[in-house]
């Protein structure tokens, strides 16, 4: 679940090597996460 938008997400072949580190659905979230703090 996004913290950002509450968003459900799952598993995506490209983030298999790094899915313990993903918190986000989207780029997008992520920057939007990062410019609140």
């Amino acid at each position: 679940m996004c913290p950002v938008c509450s968003r459900p997400f799952s598993w995506r072949k490209k983030w298999a090597a790094v899915w313990e580190e993903v918190k986000y659905c989207s780029e997008r979230c992520r920057r939007q996460r990062a410019s609140t703090k």
